[in-house]
């Protein structure tokens, strides 16, 4: 191809790229939306949202009111419980459990504390409102270790033995090392998390609402007779959303992340910017397919809904790969948000490099070259 022909192709590229940023520019209402989402929704997600067991309101019901009683109920305390108040009736906390007062009803029978010093097993009752399951979950995980660890010192106690007789026994020495989020922070992962899908909503969104505009103001039949290929059409759409949707990302990691939330970054930012890009590229053919097939942005908007949902759900952000079943294990290697899970995690928190990286990137952009071609495929063949 001669240089003359280069130049051409360049300048129409470029023409075609100022236009989708003017177009971008001129609707002030998705620009408003698009910097919502990359600062106060991440922020908000960050913040208010937490996988881990904090103050869970429990209600006591002490029938032995007896030193060992009082001491059990004594160490359900800050941060992960809150003994609220006593209660007598079984009606009443039972009621508590119905409207959401409180989350733990816990129980000791009269003779609790005699049944201990006797030796005896003393059983006490704990109801757990498990509507969430993953604080449920905590909250009898955590309830369990205390009663266990009470029961023994008791038992030792009652034999005569003391601390440092207890250390003497014999026992298994649990070494854990946390990795990566020392301090178990939730607002790491929910952060970069929300960056994430708030990244995937706007890779799919916004190029198939760009070309829906032109299809519904009849511009797209008017670039087709032009000397644009369909190539040269969408193309510089995907490279504007592509740009508009990192900087988004720059500003989600700049402005909100790593100045409010010390998220480190222990990667190369570069690496992680050009992944970026990539994924981009790789969902952006999902919205140009969403555009091909519809008729109006509603349609549009709802295909996409319908393309990012089993996205969202099956990237192992919510739900690890292990706990799915076979058959949705292998549709969830079908999401390129799976791969830039993968990636943008390893890059930040974990300090992986390209080499690290390498299969998730290739395999990520296996997916985007696929649903790259699929879109322009369909494209042509509409307007063919």
């Amino acid at each position: 191809m001669m240089s003359g022909e280069w130049v051409r192709i360049w300048r129409r590229f470029a023409a075609m790229l100022v236009k989708e940023f003017k177009q971008l520019g001129r609707d002030r209402v998705l620009l408003a939306f698009i910097l919502y989402a990359f600062t106060l929704d991440v922020f908000l997600a960050a913040s208010g949202v937490s996988l881990s067991l904090s103050s869970a309101v429990t209600w006591v019901q002490d029938f032995d009111h007896s030193a060992a009683s009082r001491e059990l109920v004594g160490r359900f305390q800050a941060p992960y419980f809150k003994v609220a108040r006593d209660f007598d009736a079984d009606r009443d906390g039972q009621a508590a459990l119905d409207s959401g007062t409180a989350m733990i009803l816990l129980s000791l029978p009269q003779g609790f504390g005699r049944d201990l010093a006797q030796g005896r097993g003393a059983e006490l009752a704990m109801q757990v409102d498990t509507t969430n399951s993953v604080l449920g979950f905590l909250a009898v995980s955590h309830g369990e270790q205390i009663a266990a660890r009470f029961g023994i010192e008791s038992e030792l106690a009652r034999r005569g033995a003391s601390a440092r007789d207890e250390a003497a026994l014999p026992g298994v020495d649990n070494a854990m090392r946390v990795w990566f989020n020392p301090n178990q922070n939730d607002s790491w992962f929910m952060g970069i998390s929300e960056m994430l899908n708030i990244a995937t909503v706007f890779s799919v969104l916004l190029p198939a609402a760009a070309l829906v505009r032109e299809k519904e103001r009849g511009t797209v039949e008017q670039l087709m007779v032009s000397p644009l290929s369909p190539f040269g059409i969408l193309f510089p759409k995907v490279v504007a959303m592509t740009c508009v949707i990192v900087a988004g990302i720059a500003v989600t990691l700049f402005l909100v992340l790593i100045p409010l939330f010390s998220i480190p970054v222990k990667g190369s930012l570069l690496l992680f910017f050009a992944a970026s890009m990539l994924y981009v590229f790789t969902t952006a053919g999902l919205g140009l397919f969403a555009a091909t097939v519809s008729q109006n942005l509603a349609q549009a908007g709802m295909l996409s809904i319908l393309i990012l949902s089993p996205m969202l759900f099956l990237s192992g952000a919510w739900t690890p790969a292990e706990a799915m079943p076979d058959w949705l294990r292998w549709l969830m290697y079908a999401s390129p948000l799976h791969y830039y899970l993968d990636i943008a995690f390893g890059i930040l928190l974990k300090g992986q490099g390209a080499a690290d990286l390498a299969l998730p990137l290739t395999e990520m952009g296996g997916i985007g070259v696929l649903v790259l071609a699929l879109g322009l495929s369909l494209f042509r063949r509409q307007f063919a």
